[in-house]
């Protein structure tokens, strides 16, 4: 099974996939910017800046962690934000053509929150500005399709990522039931 987490820019998506991964051992990281850093690299001289623009990137992430999966023999809980929804789409589809199944999760928290956890980001300081400038972005897509194509909302906002980590667990254990089935 795949858990992919979604929601703006510094809604705790890292934080909670860390926790998930460190109190369930079924479950292990999968980075997909690793990927995409991988992918925009080798096409850097034709004028991409965003490997999720890669058609390149949206094919490989899936194929790659289907790869750790077996490997690992855990399932996976990844955290990006994907707000676009054509993009969504071809990523969700691969994991299902590879047989595993995903539960989309949707983080988020009060415009309030957000903008504090990614001020007060140590380790993101610098994308502070960028990240901030996508909450438009961010805004719109859950609008118009985000909250709508999650399985799962989890308002942030007051819990531990850990608590967070228990919900999205919870919910992942009742979806693997029903697969199952």
């Amino acid at each position: 099974m795949i858990i992919w987490l979604n929601g703006p820019y510094g809604v705790g998506k890292s934080t909670s996939a860390d926790a998930l991964a460190d109190f369930d051992a079924t479950w292990h990281r999968f980075e997909p910017e690793k990927v995409g850093f991988l992918v925009l690299s080798q096409l850097q001289d034709f004028g991409y800046d965003d490997f999720q623009h890669l058609p390149a990137w949206r094919t490989l992430t899936p194929m790659v962690a289907d790869v750790i999966a077996r490997e690992a023999s855990q399932h996976l809980v990844i955290a990006q934000t994907v707000l676009v929804r054509q993009y969504w789409h071809e990523i969700a589809e691969g994991f299902r053509i590879l047989g595993h199944p995903v539960l989309h999760v949707l983080l988020e928290a009060s415009p309030d929150t957000v903008r504090r956890r990614i001020c007060g980001d140590d380790l993101l300081h610098r994308a502070a500005g960028w990240r901030l400038e996508h909450m438009p972005s961010y805004i719109e897509a859950r609008r118009e399709w985000m909250a709508a194509e999650a399985e799962l909302i989890v308002d942030t906002s007051d819990l531990s990522p850990r608590r967070v980590a228990e919900k999205v667990a919870a919910a992942a254990r009742d979806r693997l039931v029903q697969a199952r089935r």
